[in-house]
């Protein structure tokens, strides 16, 4: 299978950032990938209000994604944010393209680092699994990749690739922690981990904005068995690959981690 990872910088305006979709999703499409994932916080960068943007999966952000999906004939994964309750918003997944449909929200919110997501997110309560052309993916967003449990839980439910979509934050020793945690998910899981994040904005010139976590980039494609087959640095850049996710049995025949595991 051959997937893109379109490792893009979004801002505040919905409709620029739509057309940042298009354009990656059409320079994917022409490279002859299947899937294309595009970071956490697509819709609208981390730092601007979300409350106001929020809107369901069948309302016109997300209807434009899938119309860009439903055009070029390929699978999208993109970040956006749905209407939560309390008056806050979930961190989503959206998935769309030919026979695809699903969602997750995101379960882990990032309370962390001086920053409170859980102020204005609501958190997700389920694992969300999906199939493209008979290959099995999971799903996560960012702080998500510090909690082995629901990459394996993705694992047992049949995913072959852990699909990681992030805004990390920035920080001393963060982007060697993301370089570490998505490895480590990889190992623990025993899939192929497709990690994208929003590139870094000052590659492009872009002040920061307060503690919002507003991307270091570092995505990256790592192998069920740590390697990284695709390594990218702070700048905005697509990426393909291709993947063979009938070494996944062959794998857990060599390493049977979720076979061995126990619970305590």
């Amino acid at each position: 299978m051959r997937l893109a990872v379109a490792q893009i910088i979004t801002g505040a305006d919905l409709a620029a950032n739509l057309e940042l979709i298009r354009d990656y999703a059409t320079r994917a499409k022409a490279a002859g990938a299947e899937l294309v994932v595009f970071p956490e916080a697509a819709m609208r960068a981390f730092g601007n209000s979300l409350k106001d943007i929020a809107e369901p999966l069948d309302g016109p952000w997300a209807a434009a994604v899938r119309s860009i999906a439903q055009e070029l004939d390929i699978t999208v994964v993109a970040g956006m944010f749905t209407p939560g309750d309390g008056g806050r918003v979930r961190n989503t997944l959206l998935v769309t393209g030919p026979g695809v449909e699903t969602s997750y929200d995101k379960i882990h919110l990032f309370d962390a680092f001086g920053f409170a997501e859980s102020d204005t997110v609501d958190a997700g309560t389920a694992p969300v699994t999906f199939e493209v052309n008979g290959t099995t993916f999971g799903l996560a967003t960012c702080y998500d990749v510090r909690f082995p449990a629901l990459f394996t839980a993705n694992a047992k439910a049949g995913a072959q690739v852990n699909i990681v979509c992030a805004s990390w934050g920035a920080g001393e020793g963060k982007a060697e922690q993301w370089d570490l945690l998505v490895r480590a998910r990889a190992l623990d899981s025993t899939t192929f981990v497709v990690a994208c994040g929003q590139g870094d904005p000052a590659s492009v010139g872009i002040g920061s904005a307060g503690k919002a976590p507003t991307g270091v980039g570092h995505s990256a494609v790592i192998s069920p068995l740590g390697a990284a087959l695709v390594a990218l640095g702070g700048e905005p850049e697509l990426a393909v690959v291709d993947i063979d996710p009938a070494v996944i049995a062959e794998v857990r025949g060599q390493l049977p981690v979720l076979a061995n595991a126990r619970t305590f």
